[in-house]
């Protein structure tokens, strides 16, 4: 199903189909403040799994959590004062900070985990969708596919078909990575050097 969305004020009614396909289990995709986003519920493994198996990604691959702020960060991730005063003067943001994963986490995940990313989109379509949602979506970019960009709501749409349950399309996005900045030891060091600028 192929949604058309307005960012500065997505339909209501949209989102609330969106939230529902998270809550059964499904897959949608969403744009960001960078690319497109391919999520799912934290809280559903099988929709996990379905992401895993699409995307045909390994134990090791990376994943991001997409949240609407940072009030709960604290429930998946150690976050020092040092790395919590550098989210929050960042985000909202092109940004995803690394940070320790706490060890609850793992009961959400199909592989252990002592890592993760943490997402704070500046975008009113990822924070709509986690504020209803209740929780933070599980989220891989979906920039380019075996070789094919996929840039669009609707070229991705076509693209995948079925094998996505619902695509929030706001038109064509000018894809940039987010900067990725490893909180995970005592100096900080971005890893990926993409649309947001940082002092560390």
């Amino acid at each position: 199903m192929l949604l058309r969305i307005y960012e500065s004020h997505p339909q209501h009614r949209f989102m609330q189909r969106a939230v529902a396909v998270l809550k059964a289990g499904g897959l949608i995709v969403y744009p960001t403040d960078t690319y497109y986003g391919l999520g799912c519920d934290l809280h559903n493994k099988k929709a996990l799994e379905k992401i895993y198996h699409i995307k045909d990604m390994h134990g090791k691959s990376p994943l991001s959590f997409i949240s609407p702020d940072l009030s709960k960060v604290s429930f998946y991730a150690k976050v020092s004062n040092r790395a919590y005063r550098l989210m929050n003067k960042c985000l909202p943001g092109p940004f995803t900070f690394i940070l320790p994963a706490i060890k609850e986490i793992n009961r959400y995940m199909l592989y252990k985990r002592h890592q993760i990313g943490i997402r704070v989109p500046d975008s009113n379509v990822c924070r709509v969708l986690t504020q209803e949602l209740g929780n933070p979506i599980i989220s891989t970019s979906v920039p380019l596919w075996k070789e094919k960009l996929l840039n669009s709501g609707e070229a991705i749409h076509e693209y995948f078909g079925k094998q996505i349950d619902l695509v929030l399309d706001t038109g064509v996005l000018v894809s940039e990575p987010s900067t990725v900045i490893d909180c995970t030891g005592d100096e900080f060091h971005i890893i990926r050097q993409g649309k947001g600028e940082i002092q560390l």
